[in-house]
């Protein structure tokens, strides 16, 4: 893996992960990602990958394209230090519920408050999609994994116009928090079977 975000995967990627460009998914490659996520029977879609790099427009797409609800991690993380820990608390309160077809939540953070907000329902049964860094490690195994790659340049550009310039501040502490728990995922090679791309 280079330094940054990264335009590579570990050599041996989960067999379900398939390297993106992450900028402009199209329309097709859509299509193909949403057929082989259901040729593969696993109910659970992951989509991990550094900041900017194009996880929840890839999420909004696949979940047009098939119909299953998506979950954001920026929606749970408590605050910006949290990534860790938001990665932690919705694999206990949402997937490990989900996969053994209970109830499962999702504890909202409330960003402008700073503090924990509403808890939303999730009802097992049907295909979910979860996107966000460290969605891997919440999602742990069996899913079906996505991983998104962008240069370190264009993605920080990306995030940094998305939110109009409210997350420069605290850019530097999330990449920091992204790059350990990167070397904690690439450091574990039994997550890891054989690499993968688009077909």
């Amino acid at each position: 893996m280079g330094r940054g975000g990264g335009r590579h995967v570990p050599s041996g990627v989960v067999r379900v992960t398939w390297r993106l460009s992450g900028r402009d998914v199209s329309a097709a490659e859509v299509a193909r990602l949403a057929r082989a996520w259901r040729a593969s029977g696993l109910p659970l879609l992951v989509i991990d990958g550094p900041s900017g790099a194009g996880k929840s427009t890839l999420a909004a797409a696949l979940a047009a394209a098939s119909g299953a609800p998506v979950v954001a991690l920026d929606s749970v993380y408590p605050g910006w230090g949290g990534l860790r820990q938001g990665s932690v608390e919705l694999g206990r309160t949402l997937i490990r519920p989900h996969r053994a077809g209970r109830l499962g939540w999702v504890q909202r953070w409330d960003w402008e408050a700073s503090a924990r907000g509403i808890r939303i329902a999730v009802k097992p049964g049907g295909p979910l999609i979860v996107e966000g860094c460290g969605a891997f490690a919440a999602a742990g195994r069996p899913a079906f994994r996505v991983w998104v790659i962008l240069g370190d340049a264009e993605r920080r550009r990306r995030a940094l116009d998305r939110d109009g310039g409210a997350y420069e501040p605290f850019w530097a502490t999330w990449e920091a928090q992204w790059r350990r728990y990167r070397r904690a995922i690439y450091a574990q090679p039994s997550s890891w079977s054989r690499s993968s791309s688009m077909p």
